[in-house]
C-alpha cells in the first residue's frame, strides 16, 4: 500500500518516532476513514505505528479507501517551517 510505504520512508529518512508519525494521523485522515481513525484511537489509545500498520492495511486496503488515501497522501506537502521532522 503506498500510503504505508510512504510513511515507512518518512520514519525512516527523518528518523520520526511513532508518535510523531501516529499524530498527524488526525491531519492525514478526512470524512469516513477519519471517523474510524478517531474511533480506533479512542477505543485502544495510543499505539506503534506497527500497530496502526496493520489496521490500515486491514481496514482500509481496498481499492476505493487506497485510492483515497493515497489521494490525501501525495497532496501533503512538506513546509519546513511548519513540518518540524526532528525535535
Amino acid at each position: 500500500m503506498k500510503f504505508v510505504r510512504g510513511i515507512d520512508m518518512i520514519k525512516k529518512d527523518f528518523k520520526s518516532p511513532d508518535r510523531l508519525v501516529t499524530a498527524r494521523f488526525n491531519t492525514f485522515f478526512t470524512r469516513s476513514t477519519h471517523r474510524r481513525y478517531i474511533k480506533l484511537r479512542q477505543a485502544c489509545g495510543h499505539q506503534s505505528w506497527t500497530w496502526w500498520e496493520t489496521q490500515i492495511i486491514k481496514n482500509w486496503s481496498n481499492d476505493s479507501w487506497r485510492f483515497k488515501a493515497e489521494t490525501a497522501f501525495e497532496s501533503f506537502k512538506f513546509n519546513a517551517d511548519k513540518d518540524k521532522p526532528l525535535p
